[in-house]
């Protein structure tokens, strides 16, 4: 199967990818590039990495000679760049760091797998290229902006990013076409709906209302909650990857959505409903709540673990209203299509967080308390 390097593995859907590959294909071999910053976790891929089939580097992908070392040093035959600063809010609250961190570290790695993978030139005059390599850029919906209630997001409609986040993506995407286009570079980019599933980092919004469920704290809604998005199980992203670099063409976008369309304001209700459920058929979870009053029964109640724990607080700045993608064109192409429903992927979800906290507490100490404090603290209740 070849070498992978895997940016940004030990992050959310780069530890999920790193698995399903790795489980995937015996043969494949696993180079993973993780700066660990906040969202990063090495705990996450601590049992993968075995210094045969998956390898760890902690580093920059803007790190020049670190990423040329690793071409120089494994027969390197995919990239698969996750690595990104991938939350809204904190690019709104330092956008340079998404400049350097998801544009110029995103061509450092074109430039370092363009060095290693061009073999001479064609008789055009193009850089001839090792066969069967591949760069893969993990893009986002949110590149495309705002929908408004009707319509979907194809790979046709023109980017029009509304955060530092989003812009920093649009451009790292369009620099991964600009070397398709000019170096006839052999690439690929998926675009996909919001992620949800194991090993989430606790700043987006699933993770974040379990925890603070479990913990008795209110559950922070931005403005009236009517803001959509489509949810995507990490797994099924990780299958529409996989797809993608071994046979989708190059120099194609291909959109990846989940089907499962939700107000935020109804995800909320539905975490509160699936945990007081799970709680209810299975006392023993009760054990892992922070927050603990005896009931009537001896036991640890959960009547107050319902929609009174929701508030509703200052919206974000330009908050887009609606995400909906149209993953029709790998469907067709490739024979991709999600499998989990978000009422299976939400309780296999939530169930993962119950059964999965000591690795919350690992995760969450330190920046994570200080960037909550600073995301939430002092919003006004609407």
């Amino acid at each position: 199967m070849g070498t992978y390097l895997v940016t940004g593995g030990a992050g959310f859907i780069g530890a999920n990818f790193v698995k399903y590959m790795l489980a995937t294909y015996p043969e494949a071999q696993i180079i993973v590039l993780d700066m660990l910053t906040y969202a990063g976790n090495l705990g996450t891929i601590k049992d993968d990495i075995d210094g045969r089939r998956c390898h760890f580097v902690k580093g920059d992908i803007g790190d020049r000679a670190l990423v040329e070392g690793l071409f120089e040093k494994y027969p390197i035959r995919y990239v698969v760049n996750f690595a990104a600063e991938s939350h809204v809010d904190r690019s709104i609250e330092d956008p340079q760091l998404f400049l350097v961190t998801n544009i110029l570290g995103t061509q450092n790695l074109l430039d370092a797998a363009r060095k290693a993978w061009v073999t001479g030139k064609d008789e055009a005059g193009y850089p001839a290229w090792t066969p069967g390599v591949r760069f893969h850029q993990v893009s986002t919906d949110e590149v495309y902006g705002s929908l408004s209630e009707t319509g979907y997001f194809t790979e046709e409609t023109p980017l029009s990013p509304r955060s530092p986040y989003s812009a920093s993506k649009t451009s790292a995407d369009h620099f991964v076409s600009a070397y398709h286009d000019t170096y006839k570079m052999p690439v690929s980019i998926t675009r996909c709906s919001n992620n949800y599933g194991p090993y989430h980092f606790p700043e987006k919004l699933i993770p974040l209302i379990i925890k603070n469920i479990l913990e008795g704290k209110r559950l922070p809604v931005y403005g009236d909650g009517s803001n959509v998005r489509d949810w995507l199980y990490v797994t099924d992203h990780c299958k529409a990857i996989d797809a993608v670099i071994h046979r989708g063409r190059a120099g194609e976008v291909y959109n990846v959505g989940g089907h499962n369309e939700r107000r935020n304001i109804d995800i909320v209700r539905t975490i509160i409903r699936t945990v007081h459920e799970l709680m209810t058929e299975h006392p023993e979870y009760r054990e892992v709540l922070k927050k603990k009053e005896m009931g009537p029964d001896g036991r640890w109640s959960v009547d107050w673990i319902n929609d009174d724990l929701i508030t509703f607080v200052k919206d974000r700045l330009g908050h887009d209203q609606r995400y909906a993608i149209d993953p029709s064109k790998i469907t067709r192409e490739l024979g991709w299509s999600p499998e989990t429903s978000f009422d299976a992927g939400i309780v296999k979800t939530v169930r993962w967080n119950l059964e999965h906290q000591d690795w919350i507490e690992e995760i969450t100490k330190g920046d994570y308390v200080r960037y909550y404090e600073q995301m939430y603290a002092g919003r006004e209740l609407k």
